[in-house]
């Protein structure tokens, strides 16, 4: 799970734009300010595609509060965990899981599975909710069998006495072969000063090694996914990575690593439920449907292409998919391929320009504007490689264009405000609203339970929000970000 870092960085020279305006910041001699009703604006532009919505949707959490209840066979279960008790039960998990570790329990299972409401979701097209929910786990044991797996042949009788096939031998490792806590280790780049330690610092003597049903690797993965967790906080398993290793999270991990697009890699969920068509320069490139390209999400780099066709890792990990298929009477369809030794691997293939492929990832943008001081953009674009910033958190393109976490050289004191010359007079309220009474036909916001329709104005912790793109249950809000705006309560 280690990301794929790059930087290309061209300045190009564009025609004025009033996208942004910045003017002379009053507090700082330095300075700039931006209305930030224009950075929103900008960031909107960008991700007006709705896949933006899609990912942001699938990447969506449930509280720990409703986590922490989950149980096997509960009837206030959530419907999602309804569905996987349903397609998978207990008795199946058990089926695949005799060499199991412990730490790895069908509650556990249903518990990550809680976390993440579009893991076994529903689907309001017609799709078949229920077998895109069996295939995605099988797909996921597939790949628990290769990375966690004992790997004994069915005929080893003196260390597999129970004749079970490889692909029955998944979660049998919770924290990487050779290492145990207490020992510092994986902590390669900790301490330096850039925006991957500004953004997910290392703690002291912490060891961040493989944890999990993926193997969780590295501070920048376990702070990622601490901040998914934990409410934007990634301090949570940078301090005590082993809660990846000993609570539900060995399995959340693995889930959170299915959902997540890796731009321009889609996420694992869409390649098997088709919400992702590929793009043509993908098609050239041998990429389409099918198991094969979920392995060249995981490691196409090491497991993909021609040269790999015949070796250990991805051949292991097409007989598991091919063998757990089989026993779940699974279908292929014609266009699927469960090999990856005909694509060509995500981190060999050129998309940049592609206008058929969407990126994840803020970075300051370099392009000249004339009608701007010093010819400074003031604003950020996609790119294709992992940055401080992602466009799937809310609240970071803001941060990308104030460069929060120090990752643009040379860039412009940035401050955002509400509004310029009246009002706050340039002054920063951060959009903290007013704690004013409830405007009429504001909705109370109850999380887990409030659902509203694009337009509605919801009230929650004092503050106001009017909902701009379709949010679900568990979209409290908090701030601007995709799915509100933040208004003022009259």
């Amino acid at each position: 799970m280690k990301p794929t870092l790059g930087l290309c960085l061209v300045s190009i020279i564009s025609a004025p734009t009033l996208a942004v305006n910045p003017q002379p910041d009053p507090q700082n001699p330095t300075g700039y300010v931006l209305l930030r009703s224009e950075v929103m604006a900008s960031e909107q532009t960008q991700t007006s595609d709705p896949m933006y919505a899609v990912w942001a949707n699938a990447l969506a959490t449930a509280p720990n509060s409703v986590v922490d209840l989950i149980d096997v066979g509960a009837a206030g279960n959530p419907s999602n965990v309804k569905r996987a008790e349903r397609v998978f039960p207990r008795s199946e998990w058990d089926f695949l899981t005799q060499m199991a570790a412990p730490e790895y329990t069908y509650q556990r299972f249903l518990q990550a599975i809680g976390k993440f409401p579009a893991f076994c979701g529903d689907y309001s097209d017609g799709r078949n909710a229920d077998a895109i929910c069996k295939r995605s786990i099988v797909t996921a044991f597939a790949h628990f069998s290769q990375e966690t797996g004992c790997h004994i042949a069915i005929d080893n009788t003196w260390d597999n006495p129970l004749a079970l096939e490889e692909w029955q031998q998944a979660l049998v490792h919770v924290r990487e072969m050779g290492w145990s806590e207490g020992q510092p280790g994986y902590t390669t780049g900790c301490g330096q000063n850039d925006w991957q330690n500004k953004r997910w610092p290392c703690s002291p003597n912490q060891g961040y090694f493989g944890r999990g049903a993926k193997q969780l690797s590295y501070h920048f993965n376990y702070g990622a996914f601490s901040e998914v967790m934990y409410d934007g906080d990634a301090t949570v398993l940078l301090n005590n990575p082993a809660l990846v290793a000993d609570s539900w999270l060995n399995l959340a991990s693995a889930i959170w690593f299915f959902l997540t697009p890796q731009a321009p890699k889609p996420a694992m969920l869409h390649v098997i439920d088709r919400t992702w068509t590929p793009s043509q320069r993908e098609v050239d490139a041998g990429i389409g449907y099918g198991f094969g390209t979920t392995i060249n999400i995981i490691n196409g780099g090491i497991e993909c292409g021609e040269q790999n066709k015949d070796k250990g890792q991805p051949v292991n990990r097409i007989r598991y998919w091919e063998g757990l298929s089989a026993h779940y009477q699974i279908p292929i369809e014609a266009d699927e391929s469960n090999t990856c030794w005909q694509q060509t691997p995500y981190g060999s293939l050129n998309l940049n320009g592609a206008t058929d492929v969407l990126y994840t990832n803020w970075e300051a943008s370099w392009k000249y504007h004339a009608d701007r001081p010093g010819g400074v953009s003031f604003e950020c674009h996609l790119v294709g490689y992992q940055t401080a910033y992602s466009a799937l958190v809310p609240g970071d393109y803001e941060k990308c264009v104030t460069n929060f976490f120090g990752s643009h050289a040379n860039w412009p004191e940035v401050r955002i405000v509400d509004t310029i010359d009246g009002g706050t007079g340039g002054g920063d309220n951060h959009g903290e609203g007013t704690d004013g009474g409830t405007p009429t036909g504001a909705i109370p916001w109850e999380a887990g339970v409030t659902k509203v329709n694009v337009g509605d104005t919801v009230s929650h912790q004092g503050k106001c929000f009017t909902a701009k793109n379709p949010p679900g249950v568990w979209e409290t809000p908090t701030q601007s970000n995709w799915f509100w705006d933040e208004v003022a309560c009259s």
